[in-house]
């Protein structure tokens, strides 16, 4: 199944449900960004290995801060495993029914072992700028891969609740020290039967600034929270994009365990000075 691209000012419609004020310049890659959506449901059909060797190719194509490529991916297919990474991180079905699971690593068990055979100082790993560089590379890397992935008709999720138990996720994956399993990427053929309309997001004006910083902008989420909320309604669901972000907010219980996340982390070998 292909991803429907269609003209850049549809796509630009839908994304921030009214046009902009200024014209989208168009491209193919420009109209595929804009068309980007989650999907939740997947049919069984195998991504294969040509297909899996591509996204990463495209993932390591991607910027990465002084070449030092600090990330590394696991792909997961088995079932058994992948039921016991969607149990860990919620109980989120589309884990399961996709056929493979891209488990995206903060990797710096690879320096470590070059420092080792250098016999090398590795003092600098322990500063939280060098967790932060693996954490912005993983991502970086991993968004490559989703538009590599929906370009070639497939469909992608993020599964940042894999950070909910990244002791167990660890195990599982037989991580070494220095490495930690940032998020997952779900990756299949999406169920035809789902649908295909593109999320809002925040209009511009309330995430593009000019020279300096303006909280003007902030008012724009009182419009945003109408149409996020007309979306939601016509999809059969009751949602309030202000009550989940305060919900977030709220307290260390809305994260559901990630606001142990620095301590996991030095378990795992960051210790984040």
């Amino acid at each position: 199944m292909s991803i429907d691209v269609r003209d850049t000012a549809r796509l630009a419609h839908e994304r921030y449900a009214a046009p902009l004020a200024v014209d989208l310049r168009t491209s193919p890659v420009v109209e595929q960004q804009l068309a980007h959506r989650s999907v939740r449901r997947y049919l069984p059909d195998e991504v294969d290995d040509a297909t899996i060797r591509t996204l990463v190719a495209a993932a390591q194509s991607a910027a990465t801060s002084s070449n030092l490529q600090l990330w590394s991916v696991v792909a997961v297919r088995d079932a058994a495993t992948r039921a016991r990474l969607a149990e860990l991180a919620g109980g989120q079905a589309h884990v399961v029914q996709a056929p493979v699971l891209l488990v995206w690593l903060v990797d710096l068990a690879r320096a470590h072992a070059v420092a080792a055979r250098h016999e090398a100082p590795t003092a600098g790993a322990e500063y939280l700028e060098t967790a932060v560089v693996g954490f912005v590379d993983a991502a970086l890397a991993a968004q490559n891969a989703t538009l590599a992935a929906e370009s070639l008709g497939l469909g992608t999720v993020y599964i940042g609740a894999l950070r909910n138990h990244p002791a167990e996720v660890s195990a599982l994956l037989r991580l070494p020290a220095h490495a930690f399993p940032a998020f997952g990427l779900v990756v299949g053929h999406p169920d035809p039967a789902e649908g295909t309309r593109v999320k809002p997001r925040l209009p511009q004006s309330a995430v593009l600034h000019h020279e300096v910083y303006d909280e003007i902008a902030h008012e724009a989420v009182e419009d945003y929270e109408r149409r996020i909320g007309a979306f939601y309604a016509d999809e059969g669901l009751a949602h309030s994009w202000v009550e989940r972000l305060l919900a977030r907010l709220s307290g260390p219980h809305a994260l559901n365990g990630r606001d142990r996340l620095r301590e996991h982390l030095h378990d795992r070998g960051f210790p984040l000075r």
